[in-house]
């Protein structure tokens, strides 16, 4: 009963925003009223108890979207009191329905023949349910239906015929509930009674309670209108209209003659049931579940077909297409509109001529990248392309969105030149000179569009900034820094979101990737320490390596050098002896502590200057990512032992907590605080709780780039041992065989 509501609740709360918008009271009155009709008609011709009641629903939600759509206090006021009294009525008839069925062993009213001297405790039960549903005194449906006849009464031709609807609708909620009734408790010819196992008291109680409090809400019901005013006064008063109030007895008024209308109709309609039935019957040219079908059959293979016509599967084409369509549906109306010629402030070339610098080496990147070959090549180019975005911002005046590009930029180009391990050095098809000049134009285009665009948006100002304004919200909650400031305060839901957007890329990529879930191999004392690839020898000892994707280990009782050979990284071992350097492990172990504490550094001072839990968490993964090159995946093994998803779920649950932690001590969700506290040694601390709202972002950001490192890097690498293996084995087995047959 509740979850069906969801439409109606929405439509509550909305209707108090579109009250005077005519689209949404048509659309309501309309729909409403219509579904009304045909559900109550539908629930007249059903012979399961069940879908007697599941019509039914249908009709009510289709007179509680009229009411609540129609966009007045007297309408919402019936519609809230309407809605309180179906899910009383409608929830203790689900729940006869159920001991029914659980009772006899069927729901066909066909087959159900003497309940009432059967079951009289469900009887009694069902009769004051169906009293309110019919909408009988002195239920609270019945007063309930009062205001909503009410609430049309005295209007226009609109008003009139949505009430003549409504009045129908009810006809034929007093005729299904009567149907009900009959149906499922009267005793039929040539029908033999039903045996029944008799409910217990504690089965029926709910009903009863439900049934009971419908029946108790009608003379009660002055005491149910100041709560269910509260929602009716935030829809405006109707010019000229009274103020209606939720009562069981209005005096002798229009809407009481159209309540006995409904009734003695809708008994006349109940005496006609074997007539409506076969009426429906024959007038059921049309199935709604076919058309349904068939229309989703329809729409399946006009799909199909759409999306093999431009789903090509080549990524230059659609994001053509998508600028294409940008700068089209975009720039018609500046040209149109001939912006260019209202007034505007002149444009401003530079700040200083030292911004020219790199704006050069971006436009010169930008078109090498067209004529360039090899993918590593463009990549490098492309990278040069944000660097110079990070010098501009830093011109600008922006230290901490340039820290965050250059950070960003360093940790794409090392994930790029991962995924171009596993593809070929060049691209695979020439670059013909009309593609290279139509991306040029496309690009130019773009670029000229987001640049029109923002200056038309920025000279089209009327207010003052809001700019000035962050500086004393970020000393409201005890910061220096505006940025980390907007990120973690001002705009903490948006930040919110965007953490949870990473964790769901870096499940993505795990996934994409197929990464298995196994215990990764460790150094040290309990667990697996690769063996190097320059031993000439078996591993000492006597035990056996152990094979691992290609890589061969040893047991933990094996040493692998004597103990005087110093080992700057472990796993490196692993690594052929081509592959390493001395000077990058050395360099690599020496660094990586240092890296950690400026990580940790920028996490701490966020607040305050340059930082922030997003930068510190990137700088925290070029650690392990300087690490992961200068060892191999066994040393990145090793430095970052814990699972990807428990660091990223660790962020997700702190910025969470942190959020919720408001309403614990009565204020908002995401509402800021701060604390001084002076620690020996160390001096004052400032303590703010975004600090703890971005170390959640600082390990999120750590998960997300050693996931990327594992999926990308690690596992990348055990696909090229495993692909050198098979291929050094089928050399080894090819150069074997012309032995074995020259022998033979």
């Amino acid at each position: 009963a509740a979850m069906v509501k969801a439409g109606v609740y929405l439509t509550a709360r909305l209707t108090p925003a579109f009250h005077d918008a005519a689209v949404w009271q048509s659309m309501a009155l309309a729909f409403g009223v219509l579904t009304m009709l045909l559900g109550g008609w539908k629930a007249l011709r059903q012979f399961d108890l069940k879908l007697v009641l599941a019509y039914g629903t249908i009709s009510q939600l289709g007179f509680l979207v009229a009411l609540l759509g129609a966009g007045t206090r007297a309408a919402a006021l019936a519609g809230v009191s309407m809605l309180v009294a179906h899910s009383l009525f409608k929830a203790a008839l689900f729940l006869v329905v159920g001991i029914i069925d659980h009772a006899t062993g069927t729901r066909d009213l066909r087959e159900l023949s003497g309940l009432r001297t059967a079951m009289p405790g469900t009887f009694w039960t069902a009769l004051l349910a169906l009293v309110s549903m019919a909408g009988l005194p002195p239920a609270v449906g019945f007063a309930a239906k009062e205001l909503a006849f009410g609430a049309f009464t005295g209007g226009g031709a609109v008003d009139t015929a949505v009430l003549v609807g409504l009045v129908a609708g009810s006809t034929l909620t007093v005729a299904y509930s009567l149907r009900f009734l009959w149906g499922a408790f009267a005793v039929k010819e040539n029908v033999p009674g039903t045996p029944v196992h008799a409910p217990g008291p504690l089965f029926l109680a709910p009903a009863v309670i439900l049934a009971v409090l419908g029946l108790l809400g009608g003379p009660f019901s002055g005491l149910l209108d100041p709560l269910l005013a509260a929602y009716a006064d935030t829809v405006p008063l109707t010019p000229g209209a009274e103020t209606t109030h939720l009562l069981l007895w209005h005096g002798f008024e229009f809407p009481l003659l159209l309540s006995a209308l409904c009734l003695a109709l809708g008994y006349v309609l109940f005496l006609l049931r074997h007539r409506v039935v076969r009426l429906g019957v024959r007038t059921a040219f049309v199935d709604p579940d076919r058309i349904y079908r068939r229309m989703l059959a329809t729409l399946e293979n006009v799909a199909l077909q759409l999306t093999g016509g431009t789903q090509r599967g080549s990524l230059p084409v659609y994001l053509g297409t998508i600028l294409v369509t940008v700068v089209v549906v975009s720039g018609w109306p500046i040209l149109t509109g001939r912006l260019w010629e209202l007034p505007a402030p002149p444009v401003r070339v530079w700040d200083t001529p030292v911004q020219v610098i790199p704006t050069v080496i971006i436009i010169l990147t930008c078109l090498f990248v067209l004529f360039v070959r090899r993918r590593l090549f463009a990549v490098v180019l492309v990278g040069m392309t944000g660097y110079g975005c990070a010098v501009l911002f830093f011109l600008q005046g922006a230290p901490d969105l340039a820290l965050t590009q250059f950070l960003v930029e360093t940790v794409s180009l090392v994930v790029f030149v991962l995924v171009l391990r596993r593809l070929p050095a060049r691209f695979s098809t020439p670059a013909l000179r009309g593609r290279r000049m139509w991306n040029l134009v496309i690009g130019a285009a773009t670029g000229a569009l987001v640049a029109s665009m923002t200056y038309f948006a920025l000279a089209g100002r009327q207010d003052e900034s809001v700019s000035p304004g962050f500086v004393g919200a970020a000393h409201e909650v005890g910061g220096e820094n505006i940025i980390a400031v907007l990120l973690v305060d001002v705009r903490a839901w948006d930040t919110m979101g965007e953490i949870s957007v990473l964790g769901a890329a870096a499940a993505g990529v795990a996934s994409l990737m197929f990464v298995r879930r196994r215990a990764q191999p460790r150094g040290g004392p309990h667990g697996l320490r690769p063996v190097s690839h320059t031993a000439p020898h078996a591993p000492p000892g006597g035990g056996e390596a152990i094979d691992l994707g290609g890589l061969r280990a040893a047991p933990r009782e094996t040493h692998i050098r004597p103990a005087a050979t110093r080992t700057w990284l472990t796993g490196a071992e692993a690594l052929p002896t081509e592959r390493r350097s001395v000077i990058f492990e050395v360099v690599s172990r020496f660094l990586f502590p240092v890296i950690m504490v400026i990580s940790v550094y920028l996490l701490l001072t966020g607040h305050s200057a340059i930082g922030g839990g997003f930068a510190g968490g990137i700088v925290a993964g070029l650690a392990l990512i300087v690490r992961y090159l200068a060892g191999g995946r066994f040393e990145l093994y090793a430095t970052a032992w814990v699972q990807p998803g428990a660091l990223i779920g660790a962020g997700l649950a702190l910025s969470t907590g942190m959020a919720l932690a408001g309403p614990l001590f009565g204020d908002d969700i995401l509402s800021g605080g701060s604390l001084d506290v002076h620690v020996p040694f160390m001096g004052h601390l400032h303590l703010t709780t975004g600090l703890v709202f971005d170390t959640g972002v600082y390990l999120l950001v750590i998960g997300l780039i050693l996931d990327i490192l594992r999926s990308l890097g690690a596992r990348i690498d055990e696909q090229i041992e495993r692909d050198a293996a098979h291929t050094a084995e089928a050399a080894r087995r090819g150069a074997e065989s012309p032995a074995e047959e020259v022998t033979s």
